[in-house]
């Protein structure tokens, strides 16, 4: 069975939620448009079924609910961004709006966010740039959760890395993917339902492949393209970690349970104003290649689905499992 919400009654269910678990209103709120958005995209694993973990976080300290990030522009073109333990949301929040104020300036900017909580899906992050006409990537590190090639200790996490550029009159181009085969909240997921998982996605504690998730869980995901998937997680370790003074993977706690000290990860940003970097005609370029793509039988555009199943919740509403809303209601 299933109840279908508004997209705002749906932010509200979730916002109150966290409210009732240790969080601020207006952190709350940011957390749940994120959650929302990305449940409305089709990414249940980082969507509502965090409710759950993200609240009991909140209650034990884990991540604090009332945290305010803070800015500190240390170059002209570098953002220093300080989570302050708190949700990554309220930060991305500040950063973006930050960001886009330099690049008119600078033409270019990094935004370095640290003390850091679980970044979601980072496609609608980058999607918020590219709608204010900015090309952008980003970046962000997890806990452990992959090994480098041929190991089996969990030194990388599944580590995103999404990109977002806006085309002339037309949905802008959202590349979202993990560098593990899949995300690990899709294991999460197939966890809580109780289900198996594919073979392939994961192996188990003693690197050997697995399709139970709880084994997975205690395991290690495969990386996406083999040693080149871990050679670009580790790329990603060191830009949101490394550099930005954050936890890496094998130092931070876990985003699943209320157990340890906050993850205090991190997050690389990356925005570009095309046209200062291209030329007046830089967005007409991306239009080329982006039309060149649509015209192929069989292909579509980068984020194109996502954003039609956002906006066909928008219109219709948004579907919730049973089981969700007893999990969001029993905060």
């Amino acid at each position: 069975m299933t109840t279908t919400l508004s997209i705002e009654d749906a932010e509200r269910l979730v916002a109150e939620a966290f409210q009732r678990a240790e969080t601020g209103p207006a952190q709350a709120a940011s957390v749940a448009r994120a959650l929302v958005a990305a449940e409305a995209a089709g990414q249940g694993g980082h969507g509502l079924r965090r409710v759950p973990a993200y609240s009991a976080q909140a209650k034990a300290k884990k991540v604090d609910g009332h945290a305010t990030p803070g800015l500190d522009r240390v170059k002209p073109g570098v953002l220093r961004v300080d989570a302050a333990e708190g949700f990554a949301y309220p930060a991305f929040d500040l950063a973006i709006e930050a960001l886009k104020d330099i690049v008119a300036e600078t033409g270019v900017a990094i935004g370095a966010v640290r003390n850091s909580h679980h970044a979601g899906v980072l496609g609608l992050t980058v999607e918020r740039f590219a709608e204010a006409g900015l090309v952008a990537m980003m970046m962000a590190n997890s806990p452990g959760a992959m090994a480098a090639w041929g190991g089996k200790r969990p030194l990388f996490g599944t580590n995103p890395i999404a990109f977002a550029a806006p085309l002339p009159d037309a949905d802008p181009i959202v590349i979202d993917l993990s560098l593990s085969k899949v995300a690990r909240g899709k294991v999460m997921a197939a966890r809580q339902k109780g289900a198996a998982i594919p073979e392939g996605w994961a192996l188990d504690k003693d690197g050997n492949p697995t399709t139970d998730a709880n084994a997975a869980m205690e395991g290690t995901m495969v990386p996406m393209g083999d040693a080149k998937g871990a050679a670009l997680a580790m790329m990603v370790e060191m830009l949101s970690a490394g550099l930005t003074g954050a936890n890496y993977a094998s130092e931070a706690s876990s985003l699943f349970d209320d157990k340890g000290p906050p993850p205090r990860l991190g997050q690389f940003m990356l925005v570009i104003d095309p046209k200062a970097m291209g030329g007046p005609d830089a967005l007409t370029r991306l239009g080329v290649l982006a039309q060149a793509i649509a015209e192929e039988p069989e292909t579509r555009l980068p984020g194109a689905r996502g954003r039609k199943l956002r906006q066909d919740a928008a219109t219709r509403g948004l579907t919730i499992e049973d089981d969700v809303m007893a999990m969001i209601e029993g905060v």
